[in-house]
């Protein structure tokens, strides 16, 4: 983590998986007029989101390709294992324990876990020591029945 601009939020998963949470997250990310950069350690996952972002809801869908594929600079969204930034991304959404890397350049880095992941919960509690450690600005929220509610 290197950019004290970037601002880093935690967001942990209680009351829903990652499928429910993340497209809403991202959805927030292009209204506000941004690109976005999803990094899993796992092409497996990666595989998953790509299906699932075509087809989470009926009534839309969020354009994004996954990385490796022709013109990654046009995307919106990009999914992708690598610690690259292809797409000029102001945010990177971090899921599965995925290491932040190099932060230059991002506005936000958005950490997703599952808080019933004992290792997803252990490296997000390291990620946040290492950015407040830096001076990053952070803030940790979490999932309750009216929805994100930030807690620190």
């Amino acid at each position: 983590m290197a950019d004290a601009a970037c601002e880093v939020w935690f967001y942990h998963l209680e009351r829903t998986g990652l499928d429910q949470a993340l497209p809403e997250l991202l959805e927030k990310t292009l209204q506000k007029g941004w690109k976005a950069i999803v990094r899993s350690p796992t092409a497996d996952r990666i595989d998953r989101l790509d299906s699932w972002l075509w087809t989470y809801r009926d009534e839309s869908f969020l354009p994004h390709a996954v990385a490796g594929e022709p013109g990654p600079e046009r995307q919106p969204i990009l999914l992708t294992t690598a610690n690259d930034n292809p797409n000029g991304a102001d945010a990177l959404f971090l899921v599965d324990g995925a290491e932040p890397a190099d932060l230059t350049g991002y506005q936000r880095c958005i950490v997703i876990f599952d808080g019933a992941d004992d290792g997803q919960l252990q490296a997000a509690r390291n990620q946040f020591r290492e950015a407040k450690a830096k001076g990053l600005a952070v803030s940790y929220w979490k999932q309750q029945a009216r929805g994100w509610e930030k807690q620190a």
